[in-house]
């Protein structure tokens, strides 16, 4: 059956991703890709669907705009992941993260029940992120029951805008999920995140800053497996629930850094211990247990595996680095 499916944030880097997979999987839905194309945003990213896929430009924060998409291309799906979404700028710059995880969300869920009427089954799936829970020590999980305890501006932002998403929900009775994942890498990421920049960075044969001692634990999601959770969330998750979405491969930052060196073959000498960030959570580790048990989904890539084809793909893939060659 057709879709008319409205992504937001879609020139982004998991939002690319999951356009490229949604396409490929459901070539009949018609699918509708709303980015202000910021900083973070990258035409590229959709290269490979930008003749199956309606594009318009614009932000998530405009009301018009927003209800104009809805009208015009009579949406009646939306997969929510536009968001500021680097924590270094966050604390750099506080409100842009404000303005447009809470107001941009807001936004879309107002127009959204505006458009389709309260008690809607109409899907709308708000993409989050596991930094809403805060920080955990060496051992534990964070649950969908975890306590939202957010550190740092962005992650405030996201869990600020998750419990509007779950207003919509319990006020007018819409059919929001939320997902909750954890640190996604793979093709189309912005060369400001951690693999990204660490593997510019060494080609270059320029020092690798690492925050601290380098010991900060990370859960890493493949993006293709975050895609099909994604997917699943949309197709059979339940209204008003949380899903929480983890790859279940915890490393440390520096063991991270030190088998990027590894790959390329580069030094380790390389690596450049700096001051550490401030509210720089320990460790996040997803247990996705709920949406393995509702919705049958497990990640198929192995943290192995998806390094060495992430790298490679950057090595084939320069420009993304803003590399020559």
């Amino acid at each position: 059956m057709s879709k008319n499916i409205l992504v937001t944030g879609a020139a982004g880097f998991i939002g690319s991703n999951f356009v490229e997979y949604f396409k490929a999987k459901y070539p009949e839905y018609n699918i509708v890709v709303l980015d202000k194309l910021s900083y973070a945003g990258n035409m590229d990213n959709l290269n490979y669907v930008i003749d199956k896929i309606t594009f318009v430009k614009g932000d998530i924060c405009d009301y018009e705009l927003v209800k104009e998409v809805f009208t015009k291309y009579n949406i009646d799906g939306v997969i929510h992941f536009a968001a500021e979404s680097h924590v270094d700028n966050s604390i750099k710059n506080p409100f842009v993260f404000t303005q447009t995880n809470v107001i941009g969300t807001h936004t879309l869920l107002e127009v959204a029940r505006q458009v389709w009427g309260e008690g809607s089954q109409n899907k709308f799936v708000h993409i989050s992120t596991d930094e809403v829970y805060g920080a955990l020590g060496e051992e534990g999980f964070f649950t969908e029951n975890s306590p939202i305890a957010p550190n740092s501006p962005y992650s405030a932002s996201k869990a600020s805008s998750d419990l509007i998403a779950r207003s919509y929900f319990e006020t007018f009775k819409m059919n929001v999920s939320i997902t909750n994942c954890s640190n996604n890498y793979g093709p189309y990421q912005h060369h400001e995140k951690l693999i990204p920049h660490m593997i510019k960075l060494a080609l270059s044969d320029q020092k690798l800053p690492v925050y601290g001692d380098g010991r900060n634990v990370r859960d890493w999601l493949y993006v293709e497996d975050h895609c099909e959770a994604i997917d699943l969330v949309f197709h059979k998750g339940r209204a008003g629930e949380r899903y929480n979405i983890g790859g279940h491969n915890e490393r440390r930052n520096i063991d991270i850094v030190k088998l990027i060196l590894n790959h390329l073959q580069k030094p380790e000498s390389l690596i450049e211990f700096v001051e550490d960030r401030k509210g720089h959570d320990f460790r996040y580790a997803i247990d996705p247990t709920k949406i393995k048990n509702e919705l049958g989904w497990e990640p198929k890539t192995t943290f192995e595996q998806g390094i060495v084809q992430t790298i490679d793909w950057y090595l084939d893939h320069k420009k993304w680095l803003e590399l020559e060659g």
